[in-house]
């Protein structure tokens, strides 16, 4: 395998509204839809659409949501031998406020995703031990994703850790993990400063990194991203393209997935510049409404972004 990644199966339920509605407040929406999510299987999609072997460790429930989960993964490629069900919890679902802005506000009910437990990631072991690089996240029981970074570190696995939802209380976890990944508003969560644009998210890096991380990457949206390793004097900015956002939802998965693609089957790109690439393809996915629907296919996809030529240009 390029990649495996552990993580949460979630239905999108989505609600397209002109604004956010406020506390106590009823809102009429324009359109509705369902579709796939979920921090797991977003990224996993995302990483077998560009073409990487691409598994995924989870979990759904007993219900006709969690069979048509599994069939549309097999249906985009990805190994589902180590996606169980539970009869214990309905499959996890994720109702999604969208504003005209592309703006989004989402609420999230685990159900079977509590049940993927560290057994179950320990059960995967000769998948882990074969891959590349490893994709972790939150949305699942943190003893599973603990379990996890530690397999893959012992077996000396490139680990990414996009540390979504964050949380406090995670100081054992930066040590086991090679890439952190954090947007603006998880980056204030983990070190308690405000990170409203470029410099901050400089400063928060560097705190972040004495955690005990090898590299730490702070997403910002349409300013691109933020990004230091150990070996850095400073953080770096790397900038993106700016596009018209139709629907940020699972950007941050598709960054995730995307760059780790480009880590696993293309290392001789670098960091930076598979972080410029892996936040090209997360912009393109913001121009189109849904989540994994939104997910191009690598043919779908301008060629530079898989060819050999550096394409990051650093001031």
């Amino acid at each position: 395998m390029d990649v495996v990644v552990v993580g949460s199966c979630n239905i999108d339920l989505v609600s397209y509204v002109p604004r956010l509605p406020a506390a106590g407040e009823t809102i009429i929406g324009s359109k509705f839809s369902q579709g796939f999510g979920g921090k797991g299987a977003n990224p996993a999609v995302m990483s077998a659409r560009l073409g990487a072997k691409t598994a995924l460790i989870s979990m759904v429930g007993e219900d006709s949501f969690g069979k048509e989960y599994k069939e549309d993964l097999i249906k985009n490629k990805i190994d589902v031998s180590h996606i169980g069900t539970t009869s214990k919890a309905a499959t996890g679902v994720a109702p999604i406020f969208v504003n005209d802005s592309g703006e989004n506000s989402i609420v999230v009910v685990k159900g079977a995703n509590d049940y993927l437990t560290k057994e179950c990631v320990e059960s995967a072991k000769d998948l882990i031990q074969k891959s590349k690089i490893l994709l972790c996240n939150l949305e699942i029981d943190p003893k599973a994703t603990l379990h996890a970074l530690k397999m893959a570190k012992s077996f000396n696995i490139r680990s990414l850790f996009n540390m979504a939802p964050a949380t406090t209380g995670l100081e054992d976890y930066f040590q086991y993990c090679d890439i952190l990944v954090v947007n603006e508003s998880e980056a204030e969560i983990i070190t308690g400063m405000q990170v409203p644009g470029v410099q901050e998210a400089k400063t928060a890096a560097k705190s972040i990194l004495q955690k005990g991380c090898q590299v730490v990457i702070v997403t910002l949206g349409e300013n691109g991203a933020v990004v230091m390793s150990k070996a850095d004097d400073e953080a770096v900015h790397i900038p993106t393209p700016k596009v018209q956002a139709m629907d940020t939802t699972g950007a941050g998965d598709a960054f995730c997935g995307s760059l780790a693609v480009f880590l696993s089957t293309k290392p001789e790109l670098g960091l930076q510049e598979s972080v410029y690439r892996a936040n090209r393809i997360a912009g393109i996915t913001v121009q189109s409404p849904g989540t994994q629907t939104s997910y191009p296919h690598w043919k779908d996809l301008p060629p530079e972004l898989f060819g050999e030529e550096r394409l990051l240009k650093l001031e």
